[in-house]
This record gives structure tokens, sequence and C-alpha cells, in this order.
């Protein structure tokens, strides 16, 4: 009988919990709508289920017997599929719905939601130079068109079902996760994963021109996986009941970001900038003072520390395919 599921485990980041709690010796049950063929990582110690958690009935079926529930089973990717698919964002509510639902059915204990920092009002975000982002800032409501309006909602139903049915919601605001094993190409990747692949691919073929969404002074944060999967579960055992900023702290540019990757990698590119390119805010960071207050800690690892993994198991990929 599995401790805890973890959905959406055939994602990026359900892939690393699930490989985290495994190795703390928790029975895991990892769950996601794609073939198992198509999940970034299978582990054999896990109970690996292929099911639609937007269907009521595998739902159900996945919530038996278990006391703690992840749920990351969402459809996301970068800015260009946010800003192409906004309807099909939304569509995710029915996988929250849907397991709030079996959740409670099942009488599971805790429930943690992967809400995002998409949910943040647009007006707070027009400068690079951004101020960082605290939680209140959610309110009045302005968030990413499609994806953040689901998050933001699917938010306020977790914290309905804690109210009125007892189950122990907890909800983390990512900002921007990457790392090793996930989306580098195809659409859905996000901003490390794409430059890291057009870096790598500019050091293997010689053609050291890269293309670049907007001017690249946009800012972020960036928040490596190791960090995710650590914050993810402090917030879970820990007692705060309300969202919480999950993200790193350190503002970049996506042209400081290419500075990065140009420095790990050993080449120089030229930066071929489209204007027309989605492009989201203009600037967005993580204020963890509620964070560091509530846990002692923050996310913490470099920006230039985790590209250096993720640019390294990025060109191994591609290098492997020449």
């Amino acid at each position: 009988m599995p401790d805890v599921l973890v959905t959406g485990a055939g994602g990026f980041i359900g892939g690393h919990l699930v490989a985290d709690l495994l190795s703390q010796g928790k029975s895991v049950r990892a769950t996601d709508v794609k073939p198992t063929s198509e999940w970034y990582q299978v582990h054999a110690d896990a109970e690996s289920i292929v099911a639609d958690c937007a269907d009521m009935t595998d739902a159900h079926k996945i919530a038996q017997d278990t006391t703690q529930i992840y749920n990351l089973a969402a459809d996301m990717g970068g800015m260009g599929f946010i800003e192409n698919n906004k309807a099909e964002c939304m569509l995710s509510v029915l996988t929250s719905t849907n397991m709030l639902v079996a959740a409670r059915d099942a009488g599971t204990r805790d429930f943690f939601y992967s809400s995002s920092a998409c949910v943040y009002a647009g007006d707070k975000q027009t400068d690079p130079n951004v101020t960082a982002l605290k939680e209140s800032d959610a309110y009045p409501a302005d968030p990413e068109d499609g994806y953040g309006w689901e998050k933001l909602f699917s938010e306020r139903m977790a914290r309905h079902f804690r109210e009125d049915f007892g189950l122990e919601t907890r909800i983390a605001r990512y900002h921007n996760v990457y790392g090793p094993e996930g989306t580098f190409e195809g659409g859905r990747e996000k901003a490390p994963a794409a430059l890291s692949r057009k870096i790598a691919q500019a050091k293997l073929s010689g053609d050291h021109t890269i293309g670049v969404w907007g001017d690249g002074e946009q800012s972020r944060s960036f928040m490596y996986i190791d960090d995710c999967v650590k914050g993810s579960q402090a917030i879970l055992a820990g007692d705060n009941v309300e969202p919480v900023n999950l993200g790193s702290a350190e503002l970049v540019t996506i042209n400081q970001m290419i500075g990065i990757l140009e420095e790990i990698a050993g080449v120089k590119v030229t930066k071929e900038h489209d204007l027309s390119a989605p492009q989201g805010v203009r600037g967005r960071n993580s204020d963890n003072t509620m964070f560091r207050e509530i846990y002692g800690w923050e996310p913490s690892i470099s920006l230039h520390d985790g590209l250096e993994k993720t640019y390294g198991w990025i060109y191994d990929q591609l290098k492997a395919r020449s």
C-alpha cells in the first residue's frame, strides 16, 4: 500500500520528487496521463500507473489508500506554450478539482498543490528591476491569462477543501523550476532549458548565432530542481496553510543567463532578438521573507551551479544523437 501519491510523475518535477521520496524509504504510487515510455523518469521501486487525473474515475482509483498526495499534474510549459494555449491550460482545473474530490473521498490526510508565480498581478511585474513579489501581491487578482487564472482558482478551491472537509491542503507558488531530466525542446521548454539547448547546439554545430525571445532584458528568478523538491516536502510537512513562494531570489535577465551559459560552455554567441516572440511579464522575482520565517532556509543553489548541471545534461543528450 503506497504512502504517497505523486500525480504528474512522468513530468520533470514529478520524476525528481518520486526519486527523492523513494530514497527516504517511502512507498510511492507514481501516475501520469502519458504512456510510461514517455515519462522522463520511471522508477522500478514505485508503483507506476498510467491514469488521467482529469477523469473522476481514474482520480478516485489512484487516490485510494494514500496518506499524502502531491498534485503536480497540469497541462503547462514555457511562456510560448502558456501564451498560445490559454484554454488548454485552464482545463487543468479538471485535474485540480477531481484530485481534491478524490483525496477527500479516499480519506487522504495531506494534499500538496503546486501553484505558480503566474498567479501574481500583472501590474506588479512591468519593470525588469521588479520589486520581489510577496504572497499578498496575488490580490487584487490580475494573474497570467489562462494558466495563472486556473492556478489562482485552484488555490482557493484547495483552501476551501481544507476549511470545509478537513483535508490538510498546502500550496507552493513555484518560480521557474529548472534542471536536468526535463523538457528542452518541442515548444514546452522553459528559458533555462531552451537557452542551454541553443548554446549546446551552437557549440556542437559551430554556428554561434542563437535566437532570443524579446530584447533579453526581461528578468526572472530560476529555482534548481533540488531546492524545489526539498521545499515542496517542507511545505507539505509544515503547519502553514497559506500559499507560499517557493523560488530563488537571484534575479537575472535573459541576457545575463546567456552570459552564464557562454562561460559554462566555453563559447561566445551572437544573439538575434525576436521582438515578436512571447515574453510574458517584464520582471518577476520571489520574495522569500515568508518562506524563511516559517521554514528557516530558502532555495539557495546558484543559477551558475544549476545551469552547469542542466547544460551538461542537455549537451550530452544532443551529442549522443550526433
